[in-house]
């Protein structure tokens, strides 16, 4: 507790990072109150309706997985919660099928780690962002390793993170700003280290999940991988602890550039 895993609720903590993230993309209800916005890798849309309700009604909050299963869920909440502006599809963020320059935001949050092409995942948010429009991105990345090469536990740990969480590979902070400056369609990319800021929500994770011995009671075999589940996150906890890895915030806005719109 002392160390930040119970200073606050999970929930709000949630909440909060999406304020944050919404100040560093310079995106608010009085700029952006009739946006049409994007979330990259939805979930169950608790972002996509958060951003609905932020910006307002005459905002859109479009959210696109490639679960059926969680466009299911994410629209029934958001049928139970009155939020009428945010719907969700079922869709390939690495080739959407959405008209160039169709949106005013560009959200990703926590989906890039997910990816198996970076640069298609880099290039088709780029293509579907108005121009003028802004781009906000968090995910989680590995170090640079261009001049401290990775010794053999960081590819050892490395290894454990992308085979038991299924990820494919992470990069670096520095390649993800050097695939979106090789689009050549973005200004200046602000990017930014929330380890500090994000650290304790790996234990604050752990606490939620294993802290509560109704789940061994009802649910044995849940809870075991509960307890699973939590190791792994400890192992996560430690390797951004020791800088091998890194959370990656991105914010930059389209050039002004004469393009077409989608209607």
């Amino acid at each position: 507790m002392e160390n930040g895993y119970k200073k606050k609720n999970f929930i709000q903590a949630k909440y909060d990072f999406v304020d944050e993230m919404m100040t560093l993309g310079g995106i608010n209800p009085e700029e952006d109150a009739g946006a049409k916005v994007l979330d990259v890798g939805c979930g169950v849309g608790g972002t996509s309706r958060y951003l609905a309700k932020k910006l307002g009604p005459n905002a859109s909050v479009t959210g696109i997985t490639l679960s059926p299963n969680q466009v299911k869920r994410a629209t029934e909440l958001a049928q139970e919660q009155g939020v009428r502006n945010a719907k969700f599809t079922v869709m390939n963020a690495l080739k959407m099928e959405f008209p160039d320059n169709s949106f005013d935001i560009v959200w990703a949050c926590e989906s890039g780690e997910h990816m198996p092409d970076k640069e298609a995942y880099i290039n088709e948010m780029m293509r579907v962002l108005k121009p003028g429009g802004k781009f906000v991105m968090a995910t989680w990345c590995q170090r640079d390793d261009q001049e401290v090469p990775f010794s053999e536990k960081d590819k050892r740990d490395l290894k454990f993170l992308y085979e038991e969480w299924t990820h494919p590979y992470f990069i670096s902070i520095e390649k993800y700003k050097d695939i979106i400056d090789a689009t050549g369609l973005m200004n200046e990319v602000t990017t930014q280290d929330w380890k500090e800021q994000t650290i304790a929500s790996w234990r604050h994770s752990i606490w939620v999940g294993i802290f509560d011995p109704r789940g061994f009671i009802f649910k044995p075999n849940k809870y075991l991988k509960c307890v699973r589940d939590a190791y792994c996150l400890e192992r996560m906890h430690r390797a951004f602890d020791r800088g091998l890895m890194e959370y990656g915030m991105f914010a930059a806005t389209k050039k002004n550039v004469d393009m077409p719109e989608a209607s």
